[in-house]
């Protein structure tokens, strides 16, 4: 039995140090082919193909992930709070809705994008807009979001709503002040995942997005994110160095995003 456990032991350090250490290969190299090509030039506000600047595609960025994550968060969140805390047990609408979900967490990111230009850009006539890249990032992490937040109702002790109903307090009284300050983790680390898709999302938003280098002016102004600006530089040829050096931007920038997630969960945690 101890040789066996010692195995399983084994394996399972073996397989933490690599999954770790290709986490440090993967950022290492980007690291290290894109810092050094890093220069003032790419920041600055207008793209030409002198500067290959990547400023309007972090603006793009930014826009994209917060608007997908107000139209997704409190949509996925609720449906969570509603499948736990009031459908019945056994519904046929939770096992429905469970099974939707499941099914659009499967489909294929392109197809995704297929639909968005069909329903968002021209049924709805937004075009290639902000609008329709967000609409259809909101129905692809929306998924993941609700899965998340119902995994991490349900690993709530019950004795916790139990001595909460006990003590008088009402039903939404007890989800708001008990049950949500324990959910809140395992609900904030689906909305990480949810903005790591995001912002490294490609075919879904060539469709839908386009890829244009302006600076977005509206809503209805179409751009590119910045994996797809370093798609488009890759494919090209022409830029590779800049490829890389947009690589590194968008790990900081994601590491940015989720530091800040994690700074404001804990403090929605803090407070009830």
């Amino acid at each position: 039995m101890k040789t066996r456990s010692s195995i399983v032991r084994g394996l399972i350090l073996a397989s933490a140090f690599i999954t770790f250490a290709v986490l440090i290969v993967l950022v290492g190299y980007i690291v290290l082919k894109g810092v050094p090509h890093l220069n003032p030039a790419m920041f600055e506000k207008t793209y030409t193909t002198e500067n290959v600047s990547m400023f309007p595609a972090i603006i793009t960025t930014l826009i994209v992930v917060v608007l997908s994550l107000l139209i997704a968060t409190p949509l996925g969140v609720f449906t969570g709070f509603y499948l736990v805390e009031y459908a019945k047990k056994g519904s046929r609408i939770v096992e429905v809705i469970r099974l939707t979900t499941e099914t659009l967490s499967g489909i294929p990111s392109i197809l995704y994008g297929l639909f968005g230009m069909l329903f968002f850009s021209i049924a709805l006539k937004l075009g290639y807009s902000i609008l329709s890249g967000v609409f259809t990032l909101s129905i692809m992490i929306l998924p993941l979001i609700i899965r998340s937040t119902e995994e991490a109702l349900m690993a709530v002790n019950d004795s916790l709503r139990s001595g909460s109903l006990a003590l008088g307090a009402g039903k939404l009284r007890t989800i708001i002040r008990v049950v949500l300050p324990v959910a809140v983790p395992g609900i904030l680390s689906g909305v990480i995942l949810a903005i790591g898709r995001c912002v490294g999302e490609t075919a879904a938003l060539m469709f839908t997005l386009g890829t244009t280098t302006d600076m977005p002016t509206s809503l209805l102004s179409s751009g590119r994110t910045l994996s797809l600006h370093m798609y488009v530089l890759s494919t090209e040829g022409l830029f590779v160095d800049q490829a890389f050096a947009t690589g590194f931007v968008l790990i900081v920038l994601t590491l940015l995003i989720n530091a800040l997630s994690s700074l404001i969960g804990s403090k929605l945690a803090g407070g009830n």
